[in-house]
């Protein structure tokens, strides 16, 4: 897998609690990725990407298993479907690294690179990883969109972009231009958003024609 310079090192020092969960999950399941998780680029590279997702954080069985965003837990499934539909990926998606997945023009990362105990990062470690986020925006030079499931990953996001929350809080369907890139927001694509049908698929899907018409535009 292509990686970015602005991806962190594999035992990142900077958030205490998620270097000692690391350690306890490098002793527990020496088999899984267990480190900071790469952004997901398309074959074609950086300098293609028009647009980003950002979620919020690893999976502990997901992307920290696997070591690629949002692949081997339920979240995976309606995002790369989602993607599938409207060409920003291929129909490979079988939840594992090695499935044939490919993106188009297209790249993921999420707002805390570690996997965060009990899936829930605290804002000091929102804060330190949120250099990390800059930096992968700027390696992106045609970069026109970027969606954001869930609040942490939009507030951080906006951050990142330089914006201010009060102006451009966090909704479902949400628009906002900052620094000449538009910003989407969804709900999180989750197995608890959608089983409790605060997502639906329709829902979800909406956001990604908004997003492919923006493009289009």
């Amino acid at each position: 897998m292509s990686t970015l310079p602005s991806d962190p090192a594999r035992d990142c020092p900077v958030c205490p609690r998620l270097v000692a969960f690391r350690h306890e999950l490098r002793a527990s399941e020496p088999s899984w990725h267990n480190a900071p998780v790469k952004t997901l680029l398309p074959a074609s590279g950086a300098g293609t990407v028009r647009l980003l997702v950002a979620g919020l954080a690893p999976g502990v069985r997901g992307a920290n298993r696997t070591g690629r965003p949002f692949t081997g837990d339920y979240a995976g499934d309606l995002l790369y479907a989602t993607l599938s539909r409207f060409g920003f990926a291929n129909d490979r998606f079988a939840a594992r690294p090695d499935d044939g997945l490919e993106l188009f023009g297209t790249a993921i990362t999420n707002a805390v690179r570690c996997v965060p105990p009990q899936n829930k990062p605290v804002g000091a470690e929102i804060n330190h990883c949120r250099p990390f986020l800059t930096a992968t925006i700027a390696d992106f030079p045609e970069l026109r969109a970027i969606v954001t499931l869930g609040k942490i990953a939009h507030d951080s996001t906006v951050r990142a972009l330089g914006g201010r929350l009060a102006s451009t809080s966090f909704s479902h369907g949400g628009e906002h231009q900052l620094g000449g890139i538009q910003l989407f927001s969804s709900y999180h694509c989750s197995r608890y958003n959608t089983n409790t049908r605060r997502l639906t698929e329709d829902m979800f899907v909406a956001v990604f024609q908004r997003v492919q018409d923006y493009l289009d535009s």
